[in-house]
């Protein structure tokens, strides 16, 4: 039986490729293997050998030389678009990230204006209310010393009055009836005094602060009342609403 002969030009063309793949696979095959693999040039790589081999049988060795450059071209695209849809998608996932970041920052910017505006309403309440808060300090015979037991609490006050810029503070001092109008008019006005300052070093402005003195004029006490007599020794402090109010005493 006779064999078929391959026709020499198809025979020729592919000893051409497959000598041309010998040659240059081991090439690639190197740089293939190397640290730090370059994904352009695998692609290129195997878009040339392609092609190198396709053009061989095609065209013989005119064909593999082409059939090398179209091969490496088409190659280095393909990698191309791969790279460009991964730089899409990290775009993508970054951008996410980033509105997932903004929301939870808004989230957390609206919880904060919640609580800022519950403040506010308390706050606002609570200057509705300023003439309801108060404290009466008792003082011993002839004496302008704050009781110690009386610090605290008015600090208390002070630190309230000074967050509060609408508001005035009147303290107002007392005596009882015992002694002349004028010692008790003195009296009065230093014990007032001493609340005031303390008020001021605890926050709260000279200018809303309204120092009054009544000396005994405002005593109820009968002659020899004991129990009278103290609660005369005194003097109020009252947040009040800002208004006109100077500093007054009697002469």
């Amino acid at each position: 039986m006779i064999a078929k002969r391959t026709p020499a030009p198809i025979a020729r063309a592919v000893a051409s490729a497959v000598l041309a793949c010998t040659i240059v696979a081991p090439a690639f095959a190197g740089e293939g293997t190397s640290p730090g693999p370059n994904e352009a040039s695998k692609q290129s790589d195997i878009g040339a050998i392609t092609g190198l081999a396709v053009g061989a049988v095609a065209a013989g060795p005119v064909g593999a030389v082409v059939g090398l450059a179209a091969g490496a071209l088409i190659g280095d695209r393909y990698h191309r678009q791969q790279k460009a849809a991964a730089t899409v998608s990290a775009h993508l996932d970054q951008s996410e990230e980033e509105r997932a970041r903004l929301a939870h920052a808004l989230s957390e910017r609206e919880a904060s204006l919640a609580q800022l505006q519950v403040q506010d309403s308390k706050l606002g309440e609570t200057l509705a209310r300023t003439n309801q808060i108060g404290l009466d300090v008792g003082f011993r015979t002839n004496d302008d010393s704050i009781p110690e037991q009386t610090l605290s609490p008015l600090e208390r006050i002070g630190t309230l009055a000074a967050a509060m810029p609408d508001s005035v503070v009147r303290v107002a001092g007392y005596a009882d009836p015992r002694g002349s109008d004028a010692y008790n008019d003195a009296l009065s006005l230093r014990r007032a005094q001493a609340v005031a300052a303390l008020l001021s070093n605890a926050g709260v402005p000279a200018g809303r602060i309204i120092v009054e003195a009544h000396g005994k004029t405002e005593s109820q006490s009968g002659a020899g009342d004991l129990d009278g007599y103290a609660f005369d020794r005194r003097v109020t402090v009252r947040l009040e609403q800002a208004g006109a109010g100077q500093v007054a005493s009697r002469d």
